[in-house]
């Protein structure tokens, strides 16, 4: 691609953009001033000379995607976003780090306009990128023709030295290099210093090494300040096709500052003399500050009619292809709008009434089948575990480089693998499985989903908080969710984690009981749009309730309904239940019944969905007067005083488990029959 470049021109719009960066950051007194004033001239390249993107339009589909993993240096970012022309005033600038402005502390993506995703989680932006590549390789695959591209763009992301340490970084990385992602394309602000330190007390390898053993392509500019450089090195990033590709950019933090080269300048205001220090040494204007030179600002603001003009021609791409193609034009667009087919659950499963049933991971899989089959923008996998989670989708084909770099893998049998799969497998990569699946859905055009096993979300809370704080359609599928794991033990039985998922503000968790609830559960979280959602399943085989007996599983949907009335009158107790247990409480109540007693069995499978209902919803569920309340879940019991009251109480599990068979390992922590109804009566006998 290129411009032709003028250094006049060119250093006045570096520096404005280094300027208005520490300008924001000083009249904040808050803030990171060293990346900006270091990285500035790669962005600059990057978003002038080689970045697809239109500021009046931020999310016409075939931009290129551009993520700063680095989100500490959101200060460049907003200059970048406000010089090239998007709804960012010079005011909101001003306004930076303060309350209700669009310039918060780190990039908010559905914030400020532009702001493709969030990051400042370090290790997360770049994760969130692989996932963006992954979504425009597979979604070129399935509807690009000859002479038809209407998908065909770049991903993008700046990283820093703290990014490169994460796991997580280094696990997307890995899968990147596999998948052979010739269209994402890292800056590494390779300066050398963290926030404590310079990187030599504790990052010392040989990261294009590291890289190019994932599969990178790796490239070094030595020089920050070399624009043609940096060109040219972008130049031949673009020209390989085959890989990923690391360019490592020698930078200086705080650069032209008298804390240069110094962690000082990391993540604190310079002194007001250091400021003045640093416009003098790069012959910048000591006043105004917010300067921007008229020259500077026509320069930057040129991208907004280059955007005009890619779009434009892309606009035109995609009514040729869908002239041509109409059924995957029509197609396409539907799936980019986000829009779900009229008719999507209409081969749903419905399960009969089966007193032995089976497990709510093998009625999970039945179901995500049949919506495959319907939504072919549903796409994912799990981290090295299809067999157990069950969520394998049949004859859909697996995601993997076979088709992009027209080689076979050694060893494997590659038949059905083409990047137009929909079985993405992420290995035994949870972190970054949770953040790759965020760039999915921040990308658009799928679906996407994961899986693992219950006792590892703790692998992927970041993600999925992060998932919840940008509010995307994410659907994240958890197995094995219980003692009942058995003999595998303490290590892979989750105790705490429903409760860390139910702390997450925005995060639905569902855990049905049978598999008609895992039905409802699924239909609740391909239609929720914008909210992450967590679906749990057991290991074990559970009955499936006879619903002509039992109140309908659409009941799922205001996440507590009445299961199972009092025979007559108004209840004496109250049972709460989740997911397996609710087999035991409904249990419990035939057998409270037998002695009289009149039971309410309520299913609890979402606190969330419940929380979202009407007080009056809440109180018909559960009403106020009917004070003995009894929950029971195999899991800590922290959160259910909210359900139960002062007067009730809870049967959970509040230590670790251990090895054994299932049956056993429920009976010696009370979960059976005969305990939850001494359990009740206790109540009753206040």
């Amino acid at each position: 691609m290129g411009y032709a470049m003028s250094d006049a021109i060119d250093q006045l719009c570096i520096n404005t953009l280094r300027f208005l960066a520490l300008d924001a950051v000083q009249k904040a007194n808050s803030g990171h001033p060293g990346m900006p004033l270091g990285a500035a001239p790669m962005a600059y390249v990057l978003w002038q000379r080689w970045l697809k993107h239109n500021p009046v339009d931020p999310h016409w589909f075939n931009r290129d995607r551009f993520v700063l993993s680095a989100g500490h240096g959101s200060a460049l970012l907003y200059g970048l976003l406000h010089l090239s022309g998007y709804a960012l005033s010079i005011e909101d600038l001003k306004q930076f780090r303060q309350w209700g402005s669009k310039t918060p502390g780190h990039p908010e993506r559905g914030h400020t306009p532009g702001v493709e995703v969030t990051t400042g989680p370090l290790g997360q932006g770049i994760a969130n990128a692989v996932g963006m590549a992954i979504a425009e390789a597979h979604l070129a695959a399935c509807y690009n023709r000859d002479g038809h591209t209407p998908v065909d763009h770049h991903t993008y992301a700046i990283v820093g030295d703290g990014d490169l340490m994460e796991g997580v970084a280094a696990e997307a990385a890995s899968l990147a290099g596999h998948l052979r992602l010739g269209k994402l394309i890292c800056l590494y602000d390779d300066n050398h210093v963290t926030l404590a330190a310079g990187t030599d007390i504790s990052f010392t390898e040989d990261r294009l090494a590291r890289f190019a053993a994932y599969g990178w392509h790796t490239i070094q500019v030595a020089d920050g300040n070399d624009l043609a450089a940096i060109d040219a090195a972008l130049q031949a990033a673009h020209a390989d096709t085959a890989r990923p590709s690391l360019i490592a950019v020698r930078t200086h933090i705080g650069y032209g500052s008298p804390e240069q080269d110094s962690f000082k300048a990391h993540g604190a205001p310079l002194s007001d003399e250091d400021v003045r220090r640093t416009k003098q040494a790069l012959g910048w204007p000591q006043q105004p500050t917010f300067h921007i030179p008229d020259a500077a600002l026509h320069a930057w603001r040129e991208a907004a009619a280059r955007g005009r003009e890619a779009q434009a021609a892309w606009q035109k791409v995609l009514a040729d292809y869908v002239a041509a193609y109409p059924g995957p034009g029509a197609e396409l667009q539907r799936r980019l709008s986000g829009a779900l087919p009229a008719d999507w659950a209409r081969t749903l499963p419905q399960f009969a009434a089966d007193a032995r049933g089976q497990a709510t991971r093998v009625s999970s899989g039945k179901v995500l089948n049949a919506i495959a089959a319907q939504l072919p923008e549903l796409f994912g996998g799990s981290a090295d575990l299809d067999p157990s989670t069950k969520t394998a989708l049949l004859s859909c084909g697996d995601f993997n480089p076979t088709a992009i770099a027209g080689t076979d893998l050694q060893g494997s049998d590659s038949a059905g693998w083409s990047p137009a799969g929909r079985n993405l497998h992420f290995g035994v990569r949870e972190h970054a499985m949770g953040a790759v699946a965020n760039g999915l859905a921040v990308h658009g055009g799928v679906l996407p989903f994961t899986a693992t096993f219950m006792i590892f979300s703790d692998y992927m809370r970041p993600p999925m908080r992060l998932a919840a704080l940008m509010r995307l359609h994410v659907i994240f599928v958890f197995t094995h969710d219980s003692l009942a794991v058995g003999e595998d033990g303490p290590t892979h039985q989750p105790v705490e984690q429903l409760a860390n998922l139910r702390a997450v503000p925005g995060l639905i968790v569902i855990r049905p009981c049978d598999a008609n609830e895992t039905v409802a559960a699924w239909r609740v979280a391909v239609e929720a749009r914008d909210q992450p959602l967590v679906l749990v399943f057991s290991r074990q085989d559970l009955p499936v309730l006879d619903r002509s007996r039992y109140a309908p599983a659409e009941g799922l949907r205001q996440g507590a309904y009445v299961l199972r009335e009092a025979a007559a009158g108004t209840p004496q107790l109250i049972l709460i239940a989740s997911g397996s247990e609710v087999h035991l409480i409904v249990a419990a109540a035939e057998r409270l019944h037998a002695q009289g007693i009149a039971v309410r069995c309520v299913s609890m499978p979402s606190w969330e969905l419940f929380e979202a209902q009407p007080q009056t919803v809440r109180d018909a569920v559960l009403p106020p007067a009917v004070r003995a309340r009894l929950a029971v879940e195999t899991g800590v019991s922290q959160g259910w005083s909210r359900y139960v009251g002062d007067a009730g109480a809870v049967l959970g599990v509040d230590r670790f488990g251990a090895s054994a068979p299932a049956p056993r390992l429920l009976q010696e922590y009370g979960f059976t029959v005969e305990h939850i109804c001494a359990r009740a009566l206790a109540l009753l006998d206040k």
